[in-house]
């Protein structure tokens, strides 16, 4: 926030008093600066752990709940406020959305290399589980990462295999694929990556995203001639990976 300072004007001083008097070696008033940042406003937040609210369908009242809770995080991702924006109707379900998004790490917005608080919102949408499907963490089993694994040649590779922080839930019974790419530099830090084929589910999309962001990877020195490198890679989310 910026904070803004108001002096008075003079305007009774009288014109013999100016004249007459003789400049003194005053000290001369520095300008005050503040140091706050202005916060980086986005209506979608990016996360580093993304929330993960722990329920039950007792807690839903048998009934699906969305929610959209507001959120401000420091420039080091750490989330130092927590609202409801749009209640799930229900105080205590509200509670446990606010948990787990306090729980939870923002990845910091850069301008120019420096680091800004952020405020955002993030939107839950919770349902009611029919048949107490068996629920598994989702893992990061790329193409490139599968094919590593086995000693296959590919385009790049993954120094450590990118971690997700997401439950098979949101896959609603059915397969889902991530397609998407990214820039490496020299020195093997992801940037600019894009979402090029979708998986119908956002909170997905964006983890996926997001884990490859934070991600290390080594290409072949021949893809360094002209400019970045240009990558690409897809998952696949089986609905039946937890059986």
């Amino acid at each position: 926030m910026k904070l803004h300072f108001a002096f008075p004007l003079l305007l009774a001083l009288p014109l013999s008093s100016a004249i007459s008097a003789e400049p003194k070696n005053s000290p001369q008033l520095s300008v005050l600066k503040s140091s706050a940042q202005s916060p980086h406003l986005t209506t979608r937040i990016q996360w580093n752990h993304f929330p993960r609210p722990v329920f039950k369908n007792e807690d839903l009242k048998d009934q699906n709940r969305n929610a959209i809770i507001r959120v401000y995080a420091d420039t080091t991702g750490k989330v130092t406020k927590a609202t409801v924006q749009e209640s799930t109707g229900l105080e205590k379900l509200d509670e446990i959305l606010l948990t787990a998004v306090r729980s939870a790490t923002v990845k910091p917005y850069m301008d120019d290399d420096n680091a800004l608080p952020v405020i955002g919102y993030q939107v839950f949408n919770l349902k009611v589980d029919q048949d107490n499907t068996e629920i598994c963490d989702l893992s990061f089993d790329s193409k490139v990462w599968l094919a590593q694994q086995t000693d296959k040649k590919t385009a790049f590779r993954y120094r450590s295999q990118p971690q997700l922080e997401l439950n098979s839930e949101l896959l609603n019974k059915h397969d889902r694929t991530v397609k998407f790419s990214f820039k490496a530099n020299r020195h093997g830090h992801v940037k600019s990556v894009k979402i090029t084929q979708g998986s119908g589910v956002y909170a997905l999309d964006q983890q996926v995203k997001q884990a490859v962001s934070t991600a290390q990877v080594d290409v072949p020195r021949k893809f360094w001639i002209y400019k970045k490198s240009k990558l690409k890679d897809e998952i696949r989310f089986s609905s039946s990976s937890c059986h």
